[in-house]
C-alpha cells in the first residue's frame, strides 16, 4: 500500500517507561509487556525499555540475592515466550548471572526468541552511583554465550540485531554510563553498521542532568549518523535518595523527533518513525564515516549479527514524525530567525569579499519589482554599506519590456530611491523589435507569436546591456536568479539571467527568499520606507513579466508552467539533500501537504496561502520537475557564476554540491514513480 510508512523506508519505534515495582520481577514484567502489547497494537518495529526494568534500579544489595535472580530469569523467559506473537522487538533491562558475576544486561528479545543480551560496559562509581559493588563490567566480553534458565543467546558488546526484512535497520544497544563516556560503545557499534542504537537508563534526576542527557543523544547520533532512542526510569523506583524522572527521547542524526513527558504519573510510550534511508544515504555520502570505520575497527573483533524478522504491516499507519512543507524554511520561529539571519549574511559577506578581492567599487543590478532582483539589491545595499561604499555606486536599472506591469515597475522604482541607489529606467522594448524584426520573427510583422523565442529576446537583452553597462561603469553584474530557477532549468542561458559576474541567489530557494526579505523587515535592516516597498513586493504574483496578456486573460504565471515552488522546493530538497527516489518524496510530500490544517506553518507565511495538494496534483508537478532536472536543464547549471552555498539542504554549483553530466535523462526517475506511484 502506497501510504505505508514501511514502504518508504520508515520504521516505528518507541523508548516505553512504565510503573516500576521494585524488586517484583513478576509484577515489572506484566507492565512490560503491556507497554509491548501497545507498542504491537500500534505497528512498532524496536520498543526499549529502562535500565533493569525487570527487577527494579535502585534496589542496591538485593540485587545479590538468590531469590531475586532467580525471579528475574523467570520473568524474563515468560516474557520472552510472551512475546511470541508480538511484532517489536522489546529491549528489556536485567540484572543476569553470567560464569561467576552478575551483570547489568539490556535483553534482547523477538517473537519468542533471546536474541541476544548486551552488559553494560561502564560502571559508574561516583557520587550517588555504587555499580561496581554489584556488577562486572562487560567492557571487552565478545563472542560469549549466556544461558538464562532454559534459553540461550549470545552474550557481550559485539551484538548487531539486523533486520531481514527492513533494509537499513540494524539494531545496537548500550546503557546508561555507556553514553557519558568519550568512546561509546554506541559509536563502535555505528561504525560497524548499526543505525538504530539503543540505551536503557536509570538515570535519577539533578537538576541539569535531562538537558545533559538530550545533548549527548543528539551528539550520538549526529557523530554516529544514526537513530538514537532513549528511555530513563521512571515512576516507582524507590526513592530512598533519588529521584526519577521518566525522560525519553528519540533523536535522528542529530534531531529531535519525539520526547516525551518528564514525571508522567501514568506508563509512557514515545514513539516515532525514524527515517532509515536518510541514514543509510547520509553514511553513502559522508566517506569519512567508512573511513573511520576501517581505522577503528581493523584490530578490534568482529561483531556478530543476529538476525530477526518484522514482518511490518503494510497498513496506513500515518507518518509520526513532523514533515516541514518547506524543508528550507523552518517552522520553529527561532530557528527560521537565525536561518535567515545567517542565509543574509553568507550572502552579503560573499559579496563583500569577492569586490574586496577584485577591487570593484560598483555593481551593477536589473531591477524587476520581483522577489529575487528586490533580494539582489539589499544584499548588495548591506554590502556596499559594510564596505564603507556610497550606495550611488549600486547603479540599479529596470528594463520594462512588452509585458512589465505598472506595479512591478512602480516597485522598482520606489525601492531603487528607497535604497538611494543609481537608478534608471531603460526600455528595452525598441531593441527587441528591431532584433525580432531583423530575424524575420512574426512579432516584428506584427503578429501576435508570444514563443520562447520572443520570451529570450527579452531576457537576452536584459543582461546583454547590463554586462556592457558593466563595462561602461567598471562595475560588475550581480546575478539575481535563485536555487529554485536553476533546479527547474527556470533561466535563459548564456547572454540571460542564467549568467553575471557574481550570482548571489544562487545558493538561495525560492521559498526562503520571502522569508529572507521578512526578516530584513522585522529586523530593522533598513530605513522604514524600504521596509514598506519590501512588503508591496512580498504581495506580488511570481512572473517573468515576458508575454503580453491579452484583454480577459490573467498575467503570466511562473508557477502555472513549471509547478508551484512549494512542492518544487519540497521535491528538490529531498533530491539533491538525501538523492530519495520519487516515489518516497511523493509520500513525504502528501504527508505534508494533504492536509492545510495539519502541523505549523512558517511565521509570517499568509493565510490566504495556506492550502494543501493532493497526491495527483503532488505526482503531476513531480513529472515536471524530474524531466526538467534530470533531463533538461544540467546544461545550465555546468556553466553557473561564482556565488556563495547558502542553505544546509545544498547547491548547484558544479564546483560544489552537485556534479552531473549535461547530457543525462531523466528516464529511471520517470519509470520508478510510475511503477510505485498511483495516479489518484
Amino acid at each position: 500500500m502506497f501510504r505505508s510508512l514501511y514502504r518508504h523506508g520508515f520504521a516505528r519505534v518507541a523508548a516505553c517507561v512504565g510503573r516500576t515495582h521494585i524488586a517484583d520481577p513478576d509484577a515489572n514484567a506484566a507492565e512490560i509487556l503491556r507497554l509491548a502489547q501497545r507498542c504491537d497494537a500500534d505497528g512498532t518495529a524496536v520498543a526499549v525499555f529502562p535500565e533493569l526494568c525487570l527487577s527494579g534500579y535502585a534496589l542496591e544489595d538485593l540485587l545479590l540475592q538468590e531469590t531475586l535472580r532467580e525471579r528475574v530469569e523467570a520473568a524474563l523467559a515468560g516474557l520472552v515466550e510472551a512475546s511470541r506473537e508480538l511484532m517489536p522487538v522489546l529491549v528489556v533491562g536485567a540484572p543476569l548471572r553470567h560464569r561467576n558475576r552478575i551483570y547489568n544486561t539490556a535483553a534482547v528479545i523477538h517473537r519468542g526468541r533471546l536474541l541476544g543480551v548486551v552488559p553494560k560496559s561502564y560502571l559508574p562509581n561516583y557520587r550517588e552511583f555504587y555499580e561496581k559493588r554489584h556488577f562486572a563490567s562487560g567492557a571487552g566480553v565478545t563472542g560469549e554465550t549466556i544461558r538464562v534458565g532454559a534459553l540461550e543467546a549470545p552474550f557481550g558488546t559485539d551484538l548487531l540485531f539486523p533486520a531481514e526484512d527492513l533494509p537499513g535497520l540494524v539494531l545496537g544497544v548500550e546503557v546508561c554510563e555507556d553514553m557519558w563516556i568519550p568512546v561509546p560503545p554506541s559509536a563502535l557499534a555505528a561504525l560497524a553498521g548499526a543505525t538504530v542504537l539503543a540505551n536503557l537508563s536509570g538515570s535519577p534526576i539533578t537538576i541539569g542532568r535531562a538537558d545533559n542527557r538530550a545533548l549527548l543523544c543528539r551528539s550520538a547520533s549526529s557523530r554516529c549518523l544514526a537513530a538514537y532512542i532513549y528511555a530513563a526510569a521512571g515512576p516507582g523506583e524507590s526513592t530512598t535518595d533519588l529521584s526519577w524522572d521518566g525522560q525519553t527521547a528519540i533523536y535522528e542524526d542529530g534531531e529531535a523527533i519525539a520526547e516525551g513527558p518528564r514525571f508522567p504519573a501514568e506508563p509512557q510510550v514515545t514513539s516515532a518513525d525514524i527515517d532509515l534511508d536518510r541514514l543509510v544515504q547520509e553514511r553513502a555520502q559522508m566517506g569519512s564515516f567508512d573511513d573511520n570505520a576501517r581505522q577503528v575497527l581493523g584490530a578490534a573483533p568482529a561483531f556478530r549479527r543476529v538476525p530477526f524478522r518484522v514482518a511490518p504491516p503494510e497498513a496506513d499507519l500515518g507518518l509520526r514524525r513532523t514533515v516541514e512543507r518547506f524543508p528550507f524554511v523552518p517552522a520553529d520561529p527561532d530557528r527560521l530567525a537565525q536561518d535567515c539571519y545567517e542565509g543574509y549574511t553568507i550572502q552579503v559577506a560573499g559579496l563583500v569579499q569577492r569586490l574586496r578581492a577584485i577591487g570593484t567599487r560598483r555593481v551593477v543590478i536589473g531591477i524587476s519589482g520581483g522577489l529575487d532582483s528586490t533580494h539582489a539589491l539589499i544584499v548588495a545595499a548591506r554590502a556596499f554599506d559594510e564596505l564603507g561604499l556610497p550606495r550611488t555606486d549600486i547603479l540599479t536599472y529596470t528594463m520594462p519590456g512588452f509585458a512589465t506591469s505598472d506595479e512591478t515597475k512602480g516597485n522598482a522604482h520606489r525601492l531603487m530611491a528607497a535604497l538611494g541607489t543609481r537608478a534608471a529606467e531603460l526600455d528595452i522594448r525598441p531593441a527587441a523589435r528591431q532584433m525580432l524584426a531583423d530575424m524575420g520573427h512574426p512579432f516584428g510583422r506584427g503578429e501576435e507569436v508570444y514563443d520562447v523565442t520572443f520570451e529570450n529576446v527579452q531576457a537576452g537583452l536584459r543582461t546583454d546591456y547590463l554586462f556592457r553597462l558593466a563595462n561602461q561603469h567598471d562595475a560588475i553584474v550581480i546575478g539575481t536568479g535563485d536555487l529554485s530557477e536553476l533546479a527547474l532549468g527556470w533561466c535563459t542561458y548564456g547572454v540571460g539571467d542564467q549568467m553575471s559576474h557574481y550570482a548571489v541567489n544562487a545558493g538561495v530557494p525560492k521559498t526562503l527568499i520571502q522569508h529572507l526579505i521578512r526578516w530584513v523587515i522585522a529586523s530593522g535592516q533598513f530605513e522604514a520606507e524600504v521596509g514598506a516597498t519590501l512588503d508591496a513586493i512580498l504581495a506580488t504574483e511570481i512572473s517573468p513579466e515576458l508575454v503580453p496578456a491579452r484583454d480577459g486573460e490573467t498575467i503570466q504565471s511562473t508557477e502555472s508552467k513549471i509547478g508551484p515552488y512549494a512542492l518544487q522546493d519540497f521535491t528538490l530538497f529531498y533530491t539533491l539533500r538525501y538523492g530519495y527516489r520519487p516515489s518516497k518524496i511523493a509520500f513525504l510530500a502528501l504527508m505534508a501537504w494533504e492536509d492545510a490544517g495539519r502541523g505549523p506553518w512558517p511565521p509570517g507565511f499568509p493565510e490566504a496561502k495556506r492550502g494543501a495538494y493532493a497526491l495527483p496534483e503532488i505526482r503531476a508537478w513531480l513529472v515536471v520537475f524530474l524531466r526538467r532536472f534530470f533531463g533538461f536543464s544540467q546544461f545550465k547549471r555546468s556553466a553557473l557564476p561564482n556565488g556563495p552555498k547558502v542553505a544546509a539542504g545544498g547547491a548547484l554549483s558544479p564546483r560544489g554540491d552537485w556534479r552531473a553530466p549535461s547530457d543525462g535523462n531523466a528516464r529511471i526517475w520517470l519509470e520508478e514513480l510510475e511503477r510505485n506511484v498511483p495516479h489518484g
